[in-house]
This record gives C-alpha cells, structure tokens and sequence, in this order.
C-alpha cells in the first residue's frame, strides 16, 4: 500500500472513530436526559403514592373532620352546614313542581310533574336562560325580577297549554342557588359572598330567598320558595326519590362536594338542635377537606400558591376536573425544563389551565397502538412538535398518575363519610358496636365521574380495597341526573308533601 492510500486509510479509521465518538457520546447525553425525566416521573409516583394503609388514614381523617365540624362552627376545615333539609322525596309525591337553577352566567327553570308512583323516569320541562352580563354587578332587585319575569312567563306559557296545574302546587318553588349561603331555614338563607363574576353588594348578607320572594309579589306570580339547596343537596334528593337507601351524594365535575342524611340525635348533641324528624341532610363543603396525609406533590403546592384562593379548597384541587389537567401540566414543564424530550420548551407548557380535564381523560385513554390522539393533543394544545412514542407513553403515565390519585382519595372521602354514619362495615358513627351491614346507596352526579371512565375505574376499585370486598359489596354508587334541576322541584314537593302531613 502506498502512502498516500495507507493516509487515506488511517484518516477513514480516524473519521470512523471520531463518528462512534459523537454518535455514543449523542447516546449517552441521550440516555441521561432521559433518567432524568425518568426521575421526575420515579418521583411523581412516589409522592402520588396512595396504598390502602394511606386511604384508611385519609378515611379517618375525613370522619373525625366531619365530627370536629359538626361540634363546632369553625371546628374544622370542612364547614359541614346545616341545611334544614330533613324531609327527603320519597316517590309518593304528587303534583307539578317548580324548579329555579342559578349557578352562573345562565339559570333554568324547570316544571316537574310527579304522579306518586317512583317513576324511573321524571317529566319536565326545561328552559335556559343566560344572565345579561350588565345584571351581574348591578342591584340585586333588577337580578330578582329578571330572573321571576323569565320564571313567569314560563308558568304562565305552561297554563296557556292547557297544563292541569292547580295554585297549590304551583306555588311550590325549589330554588339551587349555587354560591355560599348560610342556611337559616329549609326555604331561606344568607349569601356569604357572591362568586363566579358576580358582584353586587347590596344582596351581600342578605336572605337570598326573601329577594326573589318579593320580585315575585311584584308581578303578581303566587308561587313560594320551598326549598333552598345547592346542588349536592339536589342530588341527594333525585337519588332518595328513585331508591330510599340513598343517604350520601357526591358531585364530582369541575368542583366537588358532598352532603349525607346526619341522625337527629348526632345533630341535637352537636348543635343542640331540636329536630322532630329522623334527621338532617348536613352540606360538608368537603372541598376544603384537609390533612397531613393527603399525598401532595410540589406541583399541588406550587397550583395552590398561585390560586385566588390559597390553602382553601385543597381536597377538591385534588381530585376534581378544574385541577387535574393542570397539575399535569405542570409536570410536563418540569420534564421539559429538565430535559429536550418534547423538543425546544413550548412556551404553551407555561399557560395555567391550557390543558383542561378533558383533554388528559383523551390521552389517558387512547387505546390507538401508536397514541396519535396523544400526539395531537401535544400539537395542537401544547405546540410541542413530533415525539417518539415512548415519549407518548410517559405523557400518559402521567394522566395516569395524577388521575388514579385523584379518584381514590375521592373513595377514601366516601369512605369517611360511610365511616362517620356507621356504614364502613365497623362501628358507627355514635360509637355503637360493630352491626350488620345495610344496604348503602351514595348518588353521584358531575362529568368527572360519568365520563372519564378511568376515574370512575380507580375509584370503585379503591372502594373496593378499603372497605373489603364483602363491604364493598353493599354499597351501591349510582349516578344521578340534573341534581340541580328536578333535585331542588323534588325538595319543594317533600316539603309541601311535610308539610300538608303536618
């Protein structure tokens, strides 16, 4: 070999080399930009951690909150109101109803005919209304008769048809009103604070139902407000009316909360309150539920920080459907911020609450063999380019993570509460000893849990683990519609029903 070929041979070798050189040293950075993000999920997983020893921890927690609560206002972090609500529907009312939902930039109003026989379907009639923004920071007076014109014309629409509706049962209103109230009756209360953009002063502390009670003697409607609850109370009562073994609801949606039917002598030895009933329905406001054993993550901490309403509502940014999606978010920046895995940083990883619920249930459960809805979702949402799947497959490991603890702390909560009223399967909430176990049924309505199928599975299998499975087996979660809507028409018949017994 002549010299010039024998250089062209070593500088071939000595190419080849520096080649392997760079391609193994791309691999190795490679590889560790990868456990880095591999650690960051490792950690994740940890924190997130929720064994059956955990949960029962959280469960207890969860009752002796209940019990501190009920003892005393301010007593705990859950507020654990009295709603006067102790006349459940129980399928034997009759007549036509009204229904009036305000929860927003849009209320309803609903007529409800009940024929008294438990009817697995409940007619009505339905009708939306939004609320002209101007109305939302102006005087409470001017939101009352636009609210009772609207309901008026409704009713008076419903007599032209020729609809067989006597004054009597016409003047029962049931009225969800969904911001805080301080109940002072079954049909009355003060607003606390409003919320949701509205802003008038004047209503502040004042009693929500006597405004609209005399909007509605303005204009010559004779209906009564019957009943005032919120919406978990509405559907506690749909789920009481179609099955009377029904004594717990949860909402599970974008918020959270969950109520239950209290025993007479639990509330007269906490409040001492005198009941002539067999109870009282109890709003836990169980969003605010907190203990040292919840499994929060930095990113938990970091969300809550940043709220408007710091170290408030800390169960429900948990658990529910306006806080899942971010803190997956949130995990996502810090993989991003520790390694190039998703590419260059998107600046749309830094936007809170790009990436809602939904979206993480859609990647959670792409079952396409190479997750291009994860693929979309990373593209159109979060402006993250190509990525190779297991990349993919982290994204949705992640949904899984954060998901999977949200719905079992939600069953050790459930839990908590069949724990405070004795139907955990041990000893009851009064201290009596351990009893044969009844049937239990916990109705629960909100799209978290009706649509995200991989909750509402994480969830039942929790339940499941806490209780045992000879428990479990006599609890019965059954999901619930429009709480909101025919739950409060219901409430305004259990209570007209009450009261013509009486």
């Amino acid at each position: 070999m002549g010299k010039v070929g024998f250089g062209l041979a070593l500088g071939c070798a000595t190419a080849t080399c520096v080649i392997a050189a760079v391609m193994m040293g791309r691999r190795v950075r490679s590889r560790r930009k990868w456990r880095r993000v591999v650690a960051v999920m490792t950690e994740l997983e940890d924190v997130c951690s929720t064994s059956v020893g955990r949960l029962r921890q959280v469960v207890d927690a969860m009752a002796v909150e209940m019990h501190a609560g009920l003892a005393s206002e301010g007593g705990s972090k859950l507020k654990m109101l009295l709603t006067f609500v102790d006349t459940l529907p129980n399928g034997n009312e009759k007549g036509t109803y009204y229904g009036l939902d305000l929860g927003g930039t849009n209320f309803r109003v609903l007529r409800v005919e009940l024929e008294g026989n438990r009817s697995p379907y409940i007619k009505h009639d339905v009708q939306r209304q939004p609320i002209p923004v101007d109305l939302m920071t102006s005087t409470s007076e001017d939101l009352c008769d636009y609210i009772t014109s609207s309901l008026k014309e409704f009713v008076d629409k419903e007599e032209k048809s020729g609809s067989d509706v006597s004054v009597v049962e016409r003047k029962q209103l049931g009225l969800t009103f969904s911001f805080p109230v301080k109940q002072t009756s079954v049909s009355s209360g003060l607003l606390i604070k409003w919320t949701k953009g509205f802003n008038i002063q004047d209503m502040v502390q004042g009693d929500v139902s006597m405004c609209l009670q005399r909007s509605m003697a303005k204009q010559g409607l004779d209906m009564r407000v019957a009943a005032l609850i919120n919406d978990t109370v509405g559907t506690l009562a749909v789920g009481h009316y179609h099955d009377s073994d029904t004594v717990v609801a949860v909402v599970i949606g974008t918020g959270t909360n969950a109520c239950y039917f209290e025993r007479a002598d639990a509330i007269i030895k906490c409040q001492g309150l005198f009941t002539t009933s067999g109870g009282m329905v109890i709003n836990m406001e169980w969003g605010n539920f907190w203990s040292s054993h919840l499994p929060r993550t930095p990113y938990d901490i970091e969300l809550d920080s940043e709220s408007p309403n710091p170290n408030d509502q800390i169960f429900e940014k948990m658990i529910s459907g306006m806080y899942l999606g971010d803190i997956v978010r949130r995990v996502l920046l810090r993989m991003s911020q520790e390694s190039d895995v998703f590419g260059p940083l998107s600046p749309k990883l830094s936007v809170p609450f790009i990436l809602r619920t939904p979206l993480i249930a859609a990647m959670h459960q792409d079952d396409s063999s190479d997750l291009m809805e994860v693929s979309r979702i990373l593209n159109d949402v979060l402006e993250i380019g190509e990525v190779p799947l297991k990349v993919r497959k982290l994204v949705v490991k992640v949904c899984d993570v954060v998901t999977r603890r949200g719905a079992r702390l939600a069953a050790a909560g459930i839990v908590g509460i069949l724990k405070k009223i004795g139907r955990d399967g041990s000893s009851s909430g009064g201290g009596r000893m351990k009893t044969e176990m009844r049937r239990t049924v916990v109705a629960i309505e909100g799209g978290l849990y009706t649509s995200y199928s991989m909750f509402r599975k994480y969830l039942h299998e929790a339940m499941t683990e806490i209780l045992g499975e000879d428990i479990a087996s006599h609890v019965v979660l059954k999901v619930m519609e429009d709480g909101s809507g025919i739950g409060s028409a219901l409430l305004a018949a259990a209570a007209a029903s009450s009261s013509a017994s009486c």
